[in-house]
């Protein structure tokens, strides 16, 4: 039974889905807008609020270093220093609600519903 199992399958195996959410997760952060498929776009949502909370903590009780490290993990580097540079000031105010989703058309070739992701 699928009770209390959270997230997407994605068609995919752990390995290739994690590393399938690691790279959108971090070209998402870097161009902050990007064109996916809708179930792809609800998982990165929900990765980058928790990232985002994460690294708010870690700044509120002085430990940027803890931050980093945690950050590294999940996303490249360069996501991760944008993340500390950029939007933690940008998101200052905001407990959650960092991005939102715009569903578009289905792609014609194979009909999958196609969303755009961005920040707020």
């Amino acid at each position: 039974m699928k009770h209390k199992k959270a997230g997407r399958k994605l068609s995919r195996i752990r390995k290739q889905r994690r590393a399938l959410l690691k790279t959108l997760l971090g070209s998402f952060i870097l161009k902050e807008k990007i064109n996916t498929t809708e179930a792809k776009a609800k998982e990165i949502k929900s990765l980058t609020d928790r990232i985002i909370n994460k690294s708010k903590a870690a700044l509120r009780s002085g430990d940027s270093s803890r931050s980093m490290r945690i950050l590294k993990k999940l996303i490249p580097e360069k996501a991760a220093q944008k993340i500390t540079a950029d939007f933690l000031k940008r998101f200052e105010n905001r407990n959650s609600g960092y991005t939102r989703i715009i569903k578009l058309k289905q792609r014609r070739s194979d009909g999958a519903k196609i969303a755009v992701i961005e920040f707020v």
